[in-house]
């Protein structure tokens, strides 16, 4: 018989249903005789023993909460009931120590990538075109209508031709032929690419560069150094006005900053200095197709798993993600960090509540101080704003059984194992270090995504428990779904089920291992994720203070 409730942590005072539980129902709680005063939807939680107004609400073994009310032995926690209250933390209370897990089984695998001079290794090599300001956004689009189709990366896609097909329809009068939604009958065609060796050319725009603060368009040329210096990325087109806040030197300076031996090619047009558009235009096409033909003749070779450098996100969150696909991918972060790669955690905002856990598993009091600063900042530039990490929970988080902040941040936590911390970065910093690295950022999904990217990731884990299809330009997004429900669902999004570590079918270790064997056929080119069939680029940078 399956398991159908779960407690986490012994010091917990919540269990977790795993199916849906009726009201009346009777629960052995480990010999403790639990009746259900409610129904207890699936990813919920219930409460072992009545607690009163103030008393702390545990999950994970750390604070998640606290009762605004009496909650009876049985009683379904809730936003009525329950609201967001976490630990405080202070500076490192116990000295790190660690055992990897076994890595034996990867000691001689390789994965089949592009090295490139400075040592760093792609999964992929693509051509990025960017502009510094929003005011160029226009002259990028029509760079990507001249290259996309010309060089093979545009594709006729189904609902294209789904469209043609309506129009077709109406115009003969025949509106009751329109077909519903089935799309079966329409073929998706892709061209031949002429540069067989280049996967991609990406075109990135956003509304940033002027018009803002000083402080967003530094971040911003930080941000697309890290892509141009990002390991996926064989070279770039950088468009500029040249009157803008995000001046090309100030690009160049953050580029010597990731990396002061940087040897890409990287092509600066500025609009002001060419003259007319059509000069503009015209030499910046040139310059990059004779680039392109260049980076064409780079080819993958086999190289060690210690040149990964994965990413580490949750998105669309529910009440298993943080006991399926999040601990599964925090088993691959550790042997990943055992086989001396290198892993990033991100999303500030969803690390409220176990800040001193993660503290105490820093290597010094450098970057323990370095995380306690970055975390208080960020809590005090949102409060002055008249928010707070406590507002971070989706309605579809609560819908789902992630009512606080705290407890979505315990669950999110568990993506980045139990390794040593090495390293903290603020936004537009790049990693330079193996193990794990903790990295500010908001938890929006796409947002920090974009920002792991621009700091060398090469491959990203994305878990979701509703459904999230995002992706990113240059970077491989591989989907991981909490439950099984979901990969049924949407399977166009997901990539790999965790739902079996629900079910009692598989342990976290067994899936943590799948992944990492996932991530070197995706490294090595010889599976597309979802995101990246999808063309799913999603590009957002963060501007200070806004987010959550």
């Amino acid at each position: 018989m399956s398991v159908r409730v779960l407690k986490i942590n012994p010091a917990d005072t919540v269990w977790v249903a795993l199916t849906d539980l009726p009201a009346g129902e009777t629960i052995n709680c480990n010999g403790n005789k639990v009746t259900l005063r409610h129904t207890i939807p699936a990813k919920h939680k219930f409460t072992e023993h009545t607690l009163q107004p103030g008393e702390a609400i545990i999950m994970y073994g750390v604070v998640v909460g606290k009762a605004i009310t009496t909650i009876s032995a049985g009683d379904a926690i809730t936003t009525q009931n329950v609201k967001h209250e976490a630990a405080p933390y202070e500076g490192r209370t116990k000295t790190v120590t660690w055992q990897p897990p076994d890595v034996s089984p990867w000691l001689d695998k390789t994965f089949m990538g592009y090295l490139r001079p400075d040592g760093q290794a792609g999964t992929a090599n693509y051509w990025i075109v960017v502009p510094l300001v929003f005011c160029e956004n226009r002259n990028v689009n029509v760079i990507r209508e001249a290259f996309e189709e010309a060089l093979g990366f545009g594709k006729h896609n189904v609902y294209k031709n789904y469209v043609q097909e309506l129009v077709h329809l109406y115009r003969k009068g025949e509106e009751n032929k329109i077909p519903g939604t089935s799309l079966r009958t329409f073929e998706e065609t892709t061209q031949q690419k002429l540069f067989p060796n280049l996967d991609g050319i990406k075109f990135l725009t956003h509304e940033g560069g002027c018009g803002g603060t000083r402080q967003d368009s530094d971040a911003l040329c930080a941000l697309l150094a890290g892509y141009i210096n990002n390991p996926n990325v064989a070279g770039a087109t950088v468009l500029s006005l040249g009157c803008q806040h995000a001046q090309a030197s100030i690009l160049r300076q953050q580029l010597q900053q990731h990396n002061p031996g940087f040897a890409k090619p990287l092509l600066v047009f500025e609009q002001q200095t060419e003259g007319t558009e059509q000069e503009l235009l015209a030499r910046a096409i040139r310059e990059t197709f004779l680039a392109l033909t260049e980076v064409n003749r780079q080819t993958r070779q086999p190289l060690p798993l210690s040149k990964l450098v994965v990413g580490l996100e949750c998105g669309g969150s529910d009440g298993f993600s943080g006991i399926s696909a999040n601990p599964a991918i925090g088993h691959t972060s550790d042997l990943i960090a055992a086989l001396g790669g290198a892993t990033i955690l991100s999303e500030f905002p969803e690390l409220c509540g176990v800040e001193q856990e993660l503290i105490n598993r820093t290597i010094n009091d450098t970057v323990a101080n370095r995380f306690t600063q970055l975390m208080k900042a960020y809590a005090r530039a949102a409060e002055s704003v008249g928010s707070g990490f406590d507002m971070n929970p989706s309605p579809g988080n609560i819908k789902d059984g992630l009512i606080t902040d705290a407890m979505k941040s315990a669950g999110a936590a568990k993506k980045g194992g139990t390794s040593p911390i090495t390293n903290v970065l603020d936004y537009g910093e790049y990693v330079k270090t193996s193990g794990l690295t903790l990295l500010c950022t908001p938890g929006n999904d796409v947002e920090s995504t974009t920002a792991m990217a621009g700091a060398g990731a090469n491959v990203m884990l994305f878990t979701t428990g509703l459904g999230t299809p995002t992706g990113n330009p240059v970077v491989p997004v591989i989907k991981l779904s909490s439950n099984t429900k979901l990969a049924q669902k949407m399977p166009d999004i997901i990539d790999i089920n965790c739902g079996p570590i629900i079910s009692g079918e598989k342990t976290i270790d067994q899936l943590g291992a799948e992944i990492l064997d996932f991530i070197i056929e995706v490294a090595s080119g010889r599976i597309k994720p979802k995101a990246v069939q999808l063309q799913q680029d999603d590009f957002i940078p963060w501007k200070r203070g806004v987010s959550l």
